[in-house]
């Protein structure tokens, strides 16, 4: 059950890993909203991290990379380090963990690196937890103010899209990671305290008895020479 949360712990991982890779490329952070004048569906519009993507009726979706990063807003400028970050985290968290888990050949029978290794595995999801939850939540509040905001004409008002919806998923994975990580390596560095402290008592209870037994024998001996210098003593005589 134990190495089963490890394993579980990995797989979770892996979709942490592609659901931010998915969040970054997906086009879908903000939709058009079909609100006043728009009800009609007549186009489409989503804006993504990377691209803005344009579909009028009957026509095939189109595509465009923005021309400068100082086009988007302030909450898309911030999102892509954040995004991009949340990659390498993931990644590097993912790896590390491979390496943590008690079936890995890495550090051999160390348990206490291991142990180590297996910490900086959860600590690194939960910051790529941060990373990741930060600018979707971030980007869904600058949408929502912008909805309801009467100055805001209706064809420049934004719905949340499918990736926010996606980031908020993968930020839960990545923060249940972690905490299976983290709750794995305090049973475990108690499991291991427990033994060195069993050890302890036994090198601890086996010295006493040495101890005891060496004693008793000492004393026996020299009772012995005594007697035997009293035995040559009254010999004499």
């Amino acid at each position: 059950m134990k190495q089963k949360l490890e394993i579980l712990a990995l797989v979770l991982g892996f979709f942490g890993l592609f659901g931010t890779i998915a969040v970054t490329a997906l086009p879908t952070w903000k939709v058009s909203a079909f609100i006043g004048a728009n009800l009609i569906v007549m186009e489409e519009l989503w804006e993504g991290l990377w691209m803005v993507c344009y579909r009028q009726i009957n026509v095939k979706m189109q595509c465009k990379v923005y021309d400068s990063l100082l086009i988007l807003p302030a909450e898309l400028q911030a999102a892509r380090g954040f995004m991009c970050v949340s990659i390498a985290l993931v990644f590097s968290a993912l790896i590390v963990t491979a390496f943590g888990i008690q079936r890995s050949n890495c550090c051999g029978d160390n348990m206490k690196s291991k142990n180590i290794v297996l910490a900086v595995g959860g600590c690194l999801y939960l910051i790529s937890f941060l990373t990741t939850l930060i600018p979707v939540s971030w980007v869904s509040d600058s949408i929502i103010r912008q909805f309801y905001n009467p100055t805001v004409l209706d064809a420049q008002k934004r719905e949340i899209g499918q990736a926010i919806f996606i980031g908020w998923g993968t930020s839960g994975v990545l923060l249940v990671t972690g905490i299976i990580l983290l709750v794995r390596h305090s049973k475990r560095r108690s499991k291991e305290e427990d033994v060195y402290h069993d050890a302890y008592s036994m090198e601890e209870k086996s010295a006493i008895k040495e101890d005891s037994v060496y004693l008793p024998q000492t004393g026996s001996g020299t009772e012995r020479l005594r007697l035997n210098n009293l035995k040559g003593a009254t010999s004499r005589f």
